[in-house]
This record gives C-alpha cells, sequence and structure tokens, in this order.
C-alpha cells in the first residue's frame, strides 16, 4: 500500500489541488430549470467565480476574507437552507432597500423601474446602473405583486429574470449573505436537454448581462 501512494502521489496531490480550487476559487454550476430564462436556459453550464465576494475555506462557507458584497444586478449563486438545493438568480435587493412589485413592474426605494419592449416579447428591466432582459406574463397573477418589504442587514433579495416562473424571495424569503457561492459572468458551454443533449455552440463563451 505504501509503494502504491508513493508511485502516485503526483496525482493524489493534483486530484486534491484541483478540487481545492473548485471549491475556493472558481466552477462551473449547471442550469436545471427555466428560472432564469431568457438569460439563462436549461442545460447551460455557466462559470462560477468562487472569489467574487469571499476568499473561503475550501468545502465549507466560512469566510476568510470578504472581498465583496453582492451588488445589485449580479447574477449570483448560493445554497439554500430554506430550498435544501443550490439556486441561480439574481440580485435585486441589497441591505436597506425596500422592495416591492406590482402587477410585475418593481418598486426600489420608492421609485418605479423602467420597462422597455426587447425582442420575442421580453421586456429590458432598467435598474439603476444596471439593465437586463427579463420575461413577464401579463396575464399572470401567482408572483406579479408583493411588499414593499425592506432587505434586512447581510441578507438579499433574489428574483429569477424568469418573472412568473421562478421560486425566489417570493416564495423562500430574503437570502443570507453567508449563503452566497459566487457569481456568473458567462456561460461556459450548453447541452440541448431536448435535442439529444447535443451542444449549442452559439452560447458557449455567452456573455451575460
Amino acid at each position: 500500500m505504501k509503494h502504491f501512494w508513493m508511485e502516485n502521489r503526483s496525482l493524489f496531490l493534483f486530484l486534491a489541488l484541483m478540487f481545492c480550487f473548485r471549491s475556493a476559487i472558481a466552477d462551473w454550476n449547471d442550469v436545471p430549470s427555466g428560472s432564469m430564462k431568457p438569460t439563462l436556459i436549461e442545460g447551460d453550464r455557466i462559470g462560477l467565480n468562487k472569489m467574487a465576494y469571499d476568499l473561503r475555506v475550501p468545502f465549507t462557507h466560512i469566510s476568510l476574507y470578504k472581498i465583496a458584497d453582492p451588488a445589485r444586478g449580479d447574477i449570483a449563486v448560493f445554497d439554500s437552507k430554506v430550498a435544501d438545493k443550490r439556486l441561480v438568480k439574481r440580485v435585486i435587493g441589497v441591505p436597506g432597500d425596500t422592495v416591492a412589485m406590482q402587477d410585475n413592474r418593481l418598486y426600489i426605494n420608492g421609485t418605479a423601474i423602467t420597462y422597455t419592449a426587447a425582442t420575442n416579447g421580453d421586456w429590458l428591466e432598467h435598474l439603476p446602473g444596471k439593465h437586463h432582459i427579463v420575461r413577464l406574463d401579463p396575464n399572470a397573477k401567482t408572483y406579479a405583486n408583493f411588499g414593499p418589504a425592506t432587505v434586512p442587514a447581510n441578507q438579499y433579495l433574489m428574483l429569477g429574470d424568469n418573472r412568473d416562473n421562478s421560486a425566489d424571495s417570493r416564495v423562500i424569503g430574503f437570502v443570507p449573505r453567508s449563503e452566497f457561492v459566487g457569481r456568473s459572468r458567462s456561460v461556459v458551454m450548453s447541452l440541448d436537454y431536448e435535442d439529444y443533449f447535443l451542444p449549442r455552440a452559439e452560447r458557449f463563451f455567452h456573455g451575460l448581462e
């Protein structure tokens, strides 16, 4: 056994370093649902910067050093204790914000967010300093209204871009800062689940807004 470990120690060291890198520095994350359509679609695999917010002890949520806080408009990945799974959503409300939604229109700190028509019936949502496409169903009412609600310290209000088909902060509540895993700004690769898992070449290294 000792001889086996000595002969393969380089391989084991490489594997250990790779797993630590993926745990604490950078990784990818699958997109299993359509809650972030049209920004993300089922089968996307997004790049995940795990040092965007914290330098953490590998394989834990223990922060050694805070690099930055999640910013409004970020596409962030977090391990939700309430949902008991990893989720990908967009940061909408930061600590201290008062957020409301009326007929699918956001209000942040009393100011109505503006929307302009985009392609395929989607809408461009103009958050302060950030613009991105959202999908809204004018006939859907289940999640179209909430608040106003004030985001507590060290917590965030997260929404999916597919507003009427996303179990986000309207379902799971505010997301604690400690649950954040990292931020994504690009799709690394994408497989079409409905077409024999063939690659969607047009989405490889596709930037996210």
